[in-house]
């Protein structure tokens, strides 16, 4: 990630801001408030503004007001108890705003997460940048032959450099036209005077989708956290997925003990269907369980499996 000069006397200029509050204010996400935290070859993700930490949450649950005599480790256990048995309200209490930078395809399965406020570059006012994601070559991958959505293995020689070849040259040539429709360079130099440039909100329909774009994202705790429990998942499109660990780094540093819980109870956690635990009870008591035996169907049996690490069982 490249940041412009521009871009970085902006960094700086909030940084350098010192404003006394009687708000509560979490002392490690200040330190790294305003900074671009880098994400695949040209995104960032940057904490612009955020409200409450975790004794926020604590208060709401308590409707009380202030810290009171209460110990951080009683506190701990009440955020736990909460997320861990899903009273969701105090966690709404807190929020945080976001500035990222994107691939609009990546962009476009995010916006799919319908709890946020969103205000995204304009296309229509200004130029995009001349900047695009092209993969890593260990993240070109083939298409999955079980999965739909999933990747297979790497592809490598030739047909690698062959993919890499397209995504570069598409870009370019996209982008060299995109400027000759607006008869105007990326720099804002115009191109031909005895000609008029094509509106920028047609225009923009030839960018290809690993053009970057960027966006204010303000949400509240509870959102983000489900945000990072479906992007942050090994399942997840590595190119979101790098976004969303991005992001949960920001997490323990605005709400550490939330961060803790929801690390336990949600990423790290399992769900377990009535008839998944039926299994598990019979198998802690020496009984003897098999795939026909237990109501399940074959995907929910292996994924059962998976999670008891129990591979030899898996069918």
């Amino acid at each position: 990630m490249k940041l412009t000069e521009l871009q970085k006397q902006e960094i700086k200029d909030q940084q350098s801001q010192n404003n006394k509050t009687k708000r509560v204010t979490s002392l490690e996400l200040e330190k790294i408030l305003y900074e671009a935290l880098p994400v695949l070859d040209h995104g960032f993700v940057r904490v612009i503004d955020y409200m409450g930490d975790d004794s926020s949450i604590v208060q709401s649950a308590r409707v009380s007001y202030g810290k009171g005599t209460k110990k951080v480790s009683t506190d701990e256990g009440l955020i736990r108890y909460l997320l861990r048995h899903w009273h969701s309200t105090p966690f709404e209490m807190c929020e945080i705003k976001y500035h990222i930078k994107l691939p609009i395809f990546i962009a476009r399965q995010w916006i799919r997460h319908r709890t946020a406020n969103v205000n995204e570059y304009s296309a229509r006012y200004s130029i995009l940048d001349k900047e695009f994601y092209i993969p890593a070559p260990d993240k070109l991958a083939a298409q999955a032959v079980n999965n739909r959505q999933g990747r297979g293995d790497v592809l490598e020689g030739e047909q690698a450099q062959e993919v890499l070849n397209i995504l570069k040259e598409d870009s370019q040539r996209t982008y060299e036209n995109y400027e000759k429709m607006l008869n105007e360079r990326y720099d804002g130099s115009t191109i031909d005077e005895n000609k008029s440039g094509l509106a920028r909100e047609l225009a923009r329909m030839n960018l290809t989708l690993n053009s970057y774009t960027q966006w204010y994202w303000k949400t509240d705790l509870l959102n983000l956290m489900n945000f990072l429990f479906l992007r942050a998942d090994m399942h997840a499109q590595y190119e979101i997925r790098v976004y969303a660990e991005a992001m949960i780094e920001t997490l323990k540093k605005w709400v550490p003990i939330t961060h803790s819980a929801f690390l336990d109870y949600r990423v790290g956690a399992a769900h377990i269907s009535a008839k998944g635990l039926k299994v598990i009870k019979s198998m802690l008591s020496g009984g003897k369980v098999d795939l026909e035996s237990s109501g399940l169907s074959k995907r929910e049996w292996n994924e059962l499996m998976q999670v008891l690490d129990k591979k030899d069982l898996i069918t």
